[in-house]
C-alpha cells in the first residue's frame, strides 16, 4: 500500500512539471505572437508621433515665438482633433477583428469604407476650430502674439487632420490582418524623409515655418499613399473587394460605437489641452508654453507604446507615466504637473474597477450580435459593387 501511496504522488508531482512546462511554452508562444503585431505598432506610432516632435524641433530653431505658436497648436487643436477621429476610429479596430475572427473577410472592406465616410464627417465638423484658430485662442486667454502665429500653423494642420482618417483606419484594418510590416516600413520611410527634408527647407534653404510645415504634411501622407495602393492594388485580396454602395449602409450604429470607443482616448489626450491652456495664461506664456509641451510631447512618445500593446492586445491597459520630468518654472506650473499626474492616478483606478466588474462573457454575447446583425453575405456585396460600377 505505502508503494501505491508513492506512486500516485510520484504521479501527480510529474503532472504538475509536466503542466507547468506545457504553461511557460504556451505563454512564450503567446508572447511572440503579440510581439509580431505589437512590435510594428508600436514602431509605427511611435514613427508617426515623432514626425511632430521632430518638426517641433526645427521649428525651434526658427524662433521662441513660433515654438510657442507651434506648441500651442499641436497641444491643443491638433490634439483635439487626433482625439476625436483616433477614438472613433477605434470601433473600426474592434470590427474588423471581430469579423475577420468570425471569418466573415469581405466584412473589413466595408467597414473600412464606412469608417472613411464617418471620420471624414467628423472632420469636416472639426474644421471651425482651425479656420478660426486665432481668435478662437485669444478668447480662451492666450497671448495675442502667439495666437496669431498659431492660427498660420492652423491653417497646415487642416491637412494634417484629413490624413488621420486614411492613416487610422487603413492602420487597424491592415493590424486585423496582422499585416503590420508594411505599416512600419511606410513609417520609417516617412520619417527619415520628414528629417531630411525639414533640414532642408526649414534650415537650409530659411523657408521658416512654411519649410516646416510643408515637411509635416508631407511625411502624414505619404504613408497614407502606400497604406490606400497596398489595400486597393492587391495586397488585401481576400478583404478588400472594392468600392460599395454597402458603405452607406447602417452608419447609425457604426457612429454610436465610434462614439462610445472614443469617449475614454478622448479624454486621455484632451487633459494635456487643458493643461497647455492654463498654462498660456501665466506671465512669461512662451516658455511656459514651450516647456510644458515639449515635455508632454516626450510623455507622449511613451504612451504610443501602450497604444501599440493596445492594438495587440485589444484589452484595456492600466497606463502609467514612467518618468517625470522637471520643469524648471515657477511654482504654479508645478501644481499643473501635480494636476496631471492625480488625473493620471484616478484614471488608472477607474480603470481597475471597470475591468474588474465588467462582465465579460456578456460582452462576447454583445459583440456576437453585432457582428451577426451588420453581417451582408459576399454574394450581395459583390452584387453591390456591380451595381455601383454600372
Amino acid at each position: 500500500m505505502e508503494g501505491d501511496i508513492n506512486q500516485k504522488l510520484l504521479a501527480g508531482t510529474e503532472n504538475t512539471v509536466v503542466e507547468e512546462v506545457k504553461f511557460r511554452e504556451k505563454l512564450w508562444t503567446e508572447t511572440k505572437k503579440m510581439w509580431v503585431v505589437a512590435g510594428p505598432a508600436i514602431f509605427t506610432r511611435f514613427s508617426t508621433f515623432g514626425v511632430t516632435v521632430i518638426s517641433q524641433a526645427f521649428v525651434g530653431h526658427i524662433g521662441a515665438t513660433e515654438l510657442a505658436a507651434y506648441s500651442l497648436c499641436f497641444t491643443v487643436l491638433l490634439r483635439f482633433g487626433n482625439g476625436v477621429l483616433l477614438g472613433m476610429a477605434s470601433a473600426l479596430e474592434t470590427l474588423c477583428g471581430q469579423a475577420f475572427g468570425a471569418k466573415q473577410y469581405h466584412m473589413l472592406g466595408l467597414y473600412l469604407q464606412r469608417s472613411w465616410l464617418v471620420l471624414f464627417m467628423t472632420a469636416c465638423c472639426l474644421l471651425p476650430l482651425y479656420i478660426f484658430a486665432t481668435p478662437l485662442l485669444i478668447a480662451l486667454g492666450q497671448d495675442e502674439k502667439i495666437a496669431g502665429v498659431a492660427g498660420y500653423i492652423s491653417q497646415w494642420f487642416i491637412f494634417v487632420v484629413f490624413s488621420f482618417i486614411v492613416s487610422f483606419t487603413c492602420q487597424m484594418f491592415l493590424q486585423a490582418q496582422s499585416k503590420n510590416m508594411i505599416i512600419a516600413y511606410l513609417a520609417a520611410f516617412s520619417i527619415g524623409i520628414h528629417i531630411f527634408l525639414s533640414w532642408l527647407l526649414a534650415m537650409k534653404l530659411n523657408f521658416g515655418l512654411a519649410g516646416a510645415m510643408s515637411s509635416t504634411v508631407l511625411a502624414y501622407w505619404l504613408p497614407n499613399i502606400g497604406q490606400i495602393l497596398f489595400v486597393t492594388c492587391g495586397g488585401c485580396k481576400d478583404t478588400w473587394k472594392g468600392f460599395s454602395m454597402l458603405a452607406f449602409k447602417d452608419l447609425g450604429p457604426v457612429v454610436k460605437l465610434s462614439l462610445s470607443s472614443g469617449a475614454m482616448l478622448c479624454l486621455e489626450l484632451w487633459y494635456n489641452t487643458i493643461l497647455v491652456l492654463l498654462t498660456g495664461n501665466l506671465k512669461n506664456a512662451q516658455v511656459a508654453i514651450d516647456a510644458l509641451a515639449i515635455c508632454l510631447n516626450i510623455n507622449g512618445w511613451e504612451m504610443m507604446i501602450s497604444l501599440g500593446f493596445l492594438a495587440a492586445a485589444r484589452k484595456l491597459l492600466l497606463k502609467k507615466y514612467l518618468f517625470l520630468f522637471p520643469l524648471l518654472l515657477e511654482s504654479v506650473l508645478q501644481g499643473v504637473w501635480i494636476g496631471m499626474l492625480l488625473g493620471t492616478l484616478l484614471q488608472t483606478v477607474v480603470l481597475v474597477v471597470i475591468t474588474w466588474k465588467t462582465d465579460w462573457d456578456k460582452q462576447v454575447i454583445l459583440a456576437r450580435t453585432r457582428v451577426n446583425k451588420w453581417f451582408v453575405p459576399d454574394s450581395k456585396e459583390e452584387s453591390g459593387n456591380t451595381e455601383n460600377g454600372a
